[in-house]
């Protein structure tokens, strides 16, 4: 059952491309543990760093997560069209970029096991408001509507395989900050009123 037609849900792909771009930049910049501060407005968000299938280039996409059971999922909310799922599927090697750190990981479709109901409902949850957005309420929705409501979506489970360090993760653009105030410090000191009343 779609909540919404084929045109809504094309419109809200572009919109939420454009939030996602968005989003990982304020990772990149060191502001990831930011946007988890209000979990139940804004909720609780990682990002997935994948290789292209066709490209081989890293992409990102920001995703709302549960960890059940020391598991962390993740759900590909437009189903086996998702781009990132997609991607996944061919190379399971990712990134995984959370409040509380940076590592590797293996993704592996998990939309058949047998609590995969009570998972998707607790990302759902987990999304904050973003799922009421859409028409979700994960909360109060009986199981059967649940599960008739996200019958395509995927469900995937991502294993820690090694911690990471160094350049290329969250925070890589950390040095614009100490930049950008540099830059606005000079303007307020050289600027031409900060001048005249010398």
């Amino acid at each position: 059952m779609a909540l919404y037609d084929a045109e809504t849900e094309q419109k809200m792909r572009q919109t939420l491309k454009q939030v996602n771009r968005g989003m990982v930049l304020m990772w990149r910049l060191g502001l990831g543990g930011w946007l988890n501060l209000a979990p139940r407005v804004g909720g609780r968000i990682m990002v997935i760093v994948h290789t292209g299938r066709k490209s081989h280039k890293r992409h990102y996409n920001n995703v709302n997560y549960a960890i059940v059971n020391g598991e962390i999922f993740c759900t590909a909310g437009f189903g086996p069209v998702t781009d990132w799922y997609r991607n996944i599927l061919n190379n399971p090697n990712v990134e995984v970029w959370m409040p509380d750190g940076w590592w590797n990981g293996i993704a592996e479709d998990a939309s058949y096991i047998g609590n995969r109901l009570d998972i998707l409902r607790q990302i759902l949850i987990n999304s904050g408001v973003a799922a009421n957005m859409v028409g979700i309420d994960p909360k109060n929705l009986s199981d059967e509507y649940l599960a008739e409501i996200t019958r395509d979506y995927r469900l995937l489970r991502i294993r820690q395989t090694a911690a990471r360090t160094g350049p290329g993760g969250p925070g890589n653009l950390a040095w614009v900050w100490p930049l950008f105030t540099l830059f606005l410090l000079g303007r307020m000191l050289f600027s031409p009123r900060h001048s005249k009343r010398k």
